[in-house]
């Protein structure tokens, strides 16, 4: 819209400047017929009468016809030029309005010859010069000359056509498009930079990666947007440090009265109450430790690594216990933290090797987002239990029993883990049986300006 605009002012802009040659060219040869009809009203007045024919037929040309007569070929002045005429001829004859000037102009339309009193030749150069097109002004000047005599005056002068010289197009087109696309290209950069790098770090941010704060630059409007960003970040790190160092402090002051609870209950004399209590408070530890991991998401601070989805997965299949099936996939390089997602993937293959008697893991593309699927071959999950496994501490198994049912925290650290790469876990039953666990994770948004930096 930016260049179609500037095309459009360029257009009109040319239009007009070609107009106003036009005017200027039939001003000059106005005016110049003035000056010649001054000089020989001038002549006429300073000379004998006996040489005023001999002046008039010297005057006389083509283009310009002299008189001199009793009577005004003028008699109305409806049709002047505003005065300018006239008053270039009272300056050249040093004349205050002692005398009558006479001017009528007419826009002469319709199909036009050249006038009368050329020659042939002159004619048929005439329309070759005009390319036929003939727009003409007729000017007719009456000038009182001493004695009461008029000094008549009859020109005709017509409008040049609009001149288009290649050279001059062709450079005017070539100057006028490279302005344009050096502008264009610095408007557009300084705007869409700083958006691109915006971009791209609100998917870094999305994706739990560490963002530095953002240059301030662009447009006040984009200028705005990254401060609101920066302080947006700031809160968001702010917030979870504070909540990750609240909890680890609270875990770490449980330890404490955990230590000393076991060492209690070690003093207990009855073998079945003292062995109680120490299983009581070996699961207060675990619980502890499972509750200070879903805090911090496992995220720590490491950084995201570029990683071959398959080569991750074969390697993860021959570390985990009781393996799973792994089905082929197409090659994708996914950009993740390796140790929290490996974490979060065990959890959920280890409930399927747990609960549902094998797991099978495959993965595909969908868009720009990279889905990896866990199908187990057990009973599956009632409809209204699929959210509500994600909840901490939640188990399905009835049991309080750590062999059977776990603390209830292993789906929810991989959710976690997940939606701290901008993704998410989806359980659902799938119709041949089974359960399906769906996790998404959105691959990284590669901008323009990423691409031109690789």
């Amino acid at each position: 819209m930016v260049v179609a605009a500037l095309v459009a002012a360029q257009l009109v802009s040319l239009f007009l400047f070609a107009d106003e040659r036009s005017l200027a060219i039939r001003a000059a040869l106005g005016f110049e017929a003035a000056g010649r009809a001054a000089n020989v009203a001038r002549l006429i007045e300073e000379a004998p009468a006996d040489l005023h024919a001999s002046i008039l037929r010297a005057a006389n040309s083509p283009l310009v016809r002299f008189d001199l007569s009793d009577t005004a070929s003028v008699q109305h002045t409806d049709h002047s030029d505003g005065g300018l005429v006239e008053s270039r001829i009272r300056t050249l004859l040093d004349d205050s309005f002692s005398r009558d000037i006479r001017v009528e102009l007419h826009q002469v339309e319709g199909q036009l010859m050249p006038l009368p009193n050329l020659s042939r030749e002159m004619t048929d150069m005439h329309m070759a010069m005009m390319r036929g097109e003939l727009t003409a002004v007729e000017m007719n000047l009456s000038i009182a000359i001493r004695g009461g005599q008029w000094l008549n005056v009859g020109t005709r002068f017509e409008r040049p056509p609009i001149q288009w010289p290649l050279y001059s197009t062709l450079t005017f087109a070539l100057s006028a498009g490279l302005l344009l696309v050096v502008v264009i290209w610095f408007v557009m950069t300084r705007l869409t930079g700083p958006l691109q790098r915006l971009a791209l770090a609100a998917d870094n941010l999305g994706r739990g990666e560490d963002v530095a704060e953002l240059p301030v630059a662009g447009p006040t409007e984009v200028r705005d947007l990254t401060r609101a960003f920066n302080r947006m970040q700031d809160r968001l790190t702010r917030f979870v440090r504070d909540r990750t160092q609240m909890l680890a402090a609270l875990g770490h002051d449980l330890r404490s009265p955990l230590t000393a609870m076991r060492v209690r209950a070690e003093m207990v004399d009855d073998d079945e109450t003292r062995d109680s209590l120490v299983a009581s408070v070996e699961e207060m530890h675990g619980m502890v430790d499972a509750t200070l991991t879903f805090a911090r998401g496992l995220t720590g601070a490491e950084q995201p690594e570029t990683i071959d989805l398959h080569d991750f997965l074969d390697a993860m299949r021959a570390d985990t216990p009781g393996g799973f099936d792994l089905e082929a996939g197409p090659t994708i390089e996914a950009r993740l933290r390796p140790n929290a997602i490996r974490r979060a993937l065990r959890n959920v293959i280890e409930n399927a090797n747990r609960y549902g008697g094998g797991a099978s893991v495959t993965w595909y593309r969908r868009g720009d987002t990279l889905v990896l699927t866990v199908d187990d071959r057990g009973p599956g999950i009632p409809r209204d239990k699929l959210e509500k496994v994600f909840d901490p501490f939640y188990r399905l198994e009835e049991s309080r029993s750590l062999e059977t049912g776990g603390h209830g925290l292993g789906l929810s650290i991989a959710r976690t883990i997940v939606q701290a790469h901008g993704g998410d876990i989806v359980l659902e039953n799938r119709e041949q049986g089974g359960l399906r666990a769906a996790v998404a994770i959105p691959l990284a948004v590669e901008t323009s300006e990423a691409r031109r930096d690789r």
